[in-house]
């Protein structure tokens, strides 16, 4: 006779929380399928570029979005892909959504989704959002420079719109890495790493300045002349102008 054998508990339970987390990755993708530029930058390993390459970045790249209340990201992202339930049928299994949530919910629940796995995805971007500014507001703010903290501008415009200022903030900053044509003025980096370096190159792969300081370990600011084509860093996570 076949003896049957049973699989330990605690590995069914793996599985399962496994299972968790990767559905909810999906629904966070989901949620707001990509962000655009307003707030996101590609969060990919930086390095130096030659003086070569430096000489041949374009002039007609756009420099940071200029200060003020309509300098934020748009308030939506790209809609969602494919067929998606519309908005008669945006109702939870039971209760209602209130307004704002069916304006966020509108475009951006695929056919055969839950709505309501869609709204706890944008809400749990607005959680993560304000638990990391409490803390630390610069944090939050190049989260959404770097694209940590994907889709936010929907969920925040629509489901938690006292976070916006940070919306606001990250619209003016830019990432690590290869900022092409940055506007002149001070900047300041967003980590306390001592590793971060920068240099301001101009026509030619002329370097006008370089970094790292003044600040130390604790912040590096650079200061970007006029004339600057290329403004590259290294480790510093993010910038924001002064």
């Amino acid at each position: 006779m076949r003896t049957r054998t049973h699989r330990p508990a605690r590995s069914l339970r793996r599985r399962g929380a496994i299972g968790g987390t990767l559905a909810l990755a999906a629904l966070l993708a989901l949620a707001g399928c990509g962000s655009h530029g307003g707030t996101r930058a590609d969060a990919k390993p930086t390095h130096g570029i030659s003086d070569a390459q430096a000489a041949a970045v374009p002039d007609d790249q756009a420099s940071p979005a200029p200060e003020g209340p309509s300098a934020g990201p748009k308030a939506s992202d790209p809609p969602v892909k494919g067929p998606v339930l519309p908005d008669a049928k945006l109702t939870p299994a039971t209760g209602s959504f209130t307004a704002k949530e069916k304006k966020y919910l509108h475009g951006r629940v695929p056919q055969n989704m839950d709505p309501a796995a869609v709204l706890q995805a944008g809400q749990e971007i607005c959680q993560r959002l304000q638990r990391t500014a409490a803390h630390d507001k610069d944090a939050a703010t190049g989260a959404l420079i770097t694209g940590e903290i994907p889709s936010a501008d929907a969920a925040v415009t629509q489901l938690c719109p006292s976070l916006e200022p940070l919306l606001n903030a990250a619209a003016k900053g830019f990432a690590d890495g290869t900022r092409k044509n940055p506007a002149p003025g001070t900047y300041r980096s967003l980590t306390s790493a001592g590793t971060c370096t920068w240099q301001a190159m101009g026509a030619g792969g002329k370097v006008l300045a370089s970094g790292p300081g003044p600040g130390g370990a604790k912040r590096v600011t650079a200061k970007v002349p006029a004339g600057t084509r290329a403004f590259v860093s290294t480790g510093c996570y993010a910038w924001l102008p002064e």
